[in-house]
């Protein structure tokens, strides 16, 4: 269930690029920040499984977070911090229309 919550965040954060992108620059540029986000995450995963291989079980710590869980947790914090620094320029407007 955990890992069903994780790739639908990684979904709702590729359109949410893609939205923005797409309104502020052109159709090719938010295709390609999709593409990115899509290369990140595949090639994160498995260096991140191969992290998380080191250190626990299969098992992990339970039915729920298992290692792939594990795995898939340590890659959505990386990308976290990653994404804050690369898409910082992504302001947020607030109903008014000014920008923060």
């Amino acid at each position: 269930m955990v890992i069903v919550f994780i790739f639908a965040a990684h979904i709702i954060f590729a359109g949410y690029i893609f939205y923005k992108k797409l309104k502020t620059e052109s159709f090719s540029s938010a295709a390609i920040n999709v593409a990115f986000i899509t290369l990140i995450f595949s090639v994160g995963w498995p260096i991140s499984t191969l992290i998380v291989k080191v250190f626990l079980e299969p098992e992990g710590f339970g039915k729920f977070v298992d290692r792939d869980t594990v795995s898939l947790l340590l890659l959505t914090l990386l990308e976290y911090f990653f994404y804050k620094f690369y898409y910082s320029d992504i302001k947020k407007t607030i109903p008014n229309g000014t920008e923060r």
